[in-house]
C-alpha cells in the first residue's frame, strides 16, 4: 500500500509509542511467568516496597527518566532492565514498520518479535524459555499461513523451516548429553528454533542460525565477563556452571533473518 510521507511519519511515531508500551508489558509478563504469578490479574507494583504504581509511574521511558531510576514511594533503585525493555520494544516496532511499511508481513513480524522479546526477557531473568510462549508463536503463525494464498506450499515451507535446524540440534544435543553425562543444550532453545523456523522457511532459518551463533558468541563473552564479577554473590545451584541464556541470540537471529534473510541469500547466490 502506497502511503504519503505524512502517514508514514505518523505510523512510525505510533509504532514507537506502541512498541515502548509493549516492551514494558512484555517485560512484566516475562517476570510474572518466571515467578509463576498471574500476568492478567493484579496491579503493577514496586518490587521493593510493594506499593501499587500509579499511571504516572507507568509511562514508558519517560517515567524512568523523570523518576531518575528510583521508586517514587520508597526511593529504591529500579532495575535498568525496565528502561531497556521499553527502548527495545520501541526500537523493534520502529524498525519493523520502517522496513516493511504497512502490510500483512508487518503485522506478522510485530507479533513474532513481541513473542521473541518476551522469551528474551524470561530467559535473561531465569534461564527459561516458557513452553507457553513457544506454543503461542506456533499458533500465531497459522492465520498467516491460511492468508498466504498458497496454503499447501506455505505450510510445507514452514514445516521444513521448523525441522531443518531443530531436528539436527535435537540429535546433536542427545548425543552430547550421552557423551558429557550432562545437559549440553536446553530443550527450550531447540523448541524456539522450531517455532521461528515456521515463520522463516528453511533457507532463512539457516541464516537465523548463523546470526544466532555470531551474536551468541559476542553476548556470551559479555555475559561471562559480568557473571565472573558477581560470582561471589551467586550460588552454584542458581546459575549452573557454563550456563548462559541462548534464547536472546536466537531471537535476534530470527528477527534479523526475517528482515534481511532474503536479501543476504540473493547476494550470496549472485556471487556465483
Amino acid at each position: 500500500m502506497e502511503l504519503t510521507p505524512f502517514i508514514k511519519a505518523y505510523l512510525l511515531v505510533v509504532s514507537v509509542i506502541l512498541g515502548s508500551v509493549m516492551g514494558s508489558f512484555l517485560n512484566c509478563t516475562a517476570i510474572r511467568i518466571v515467578r509463576r504469578e498471574s500476568f492478567v490479574k493484579g496491579r503493577s507494583h514496586c518490587m521493593s516496597c510493594g506499593h501499587t504504581l500509579s499511571p504516572l509511574d507507568l509511562v514508558p521511558i519517560f517515567s524512568f527518566i523523570f523518576l531518575r531510576g528510583k521508586c517514587r514511594y520508597c526511593g529504591a533503585k529500579l532495575n535498568p532492565r525496565y528502561l531497556i525493555a521499553e527502548l527495545l520494544g520501541a526500537g523493534t516496532y520502529f524498525v519493523t514498520v520502517l522496513c516493511l511499511g504497512f502490510s500483512l508481513q508487518t503485522l506478522e513480524l510485530l507479533i513474532l518479535s513481541s513473542i521473541l522479546l518476551c522469551i528474551t526477557f524470561a530467559d535473561l531473568e531465569d534461564f527459561i524459555i516458557p513452553d507457553g510462549l513457544v506454543l503461542a508463536g506456533i499458533i500465531c503463525r497459522i492465520p498467516f499461513v491460511l492468508l498466504s494464498g498458497s496454503v499447501g506450499k506455505t505450510a510445507l515451507s514452514s514445516l521444513l523451516g521448523g525441522v531443518c535446524v531443530a531436528v539436527p540440534l535435537l540429535l546433536i544435543a542427545l548425543l552430547m548429553d550421552k557423551l558429557l553425562k550432562k545437559e549440553s543444550m536446553g530443550g527450550g532453545d531447540i523448541k524456539l528454533f522450531f517455532m521461528v523456523g515456521l515463520y522463516l522457511g528453511w533457507q532463512r532459518t539457516l541464516v537465523a542460525l548463523l546470526f544466532a551463533c555470531i551474536s551468541g558468541i559476542l553476548f556470551g563473552v559479555i555475559y561471562k565477563a559480568k557473571a565472573s564479577k558477581a560470582e561471589n554473590n551467586v550460588e552454584d545451584e542458581e546459575v549452573p556452571a557454563g550456563a548462559f541464556p541462548f534464547g536472546p541470540s536466537i531471537a535476534l537471529g530470527a528477527y534479523l533473518s526475517y528482515l534481511m534473510g532474503n536479501a543476504l541469500l540473493s547476494f550470496y547466490i549472485g556471487l556465483f
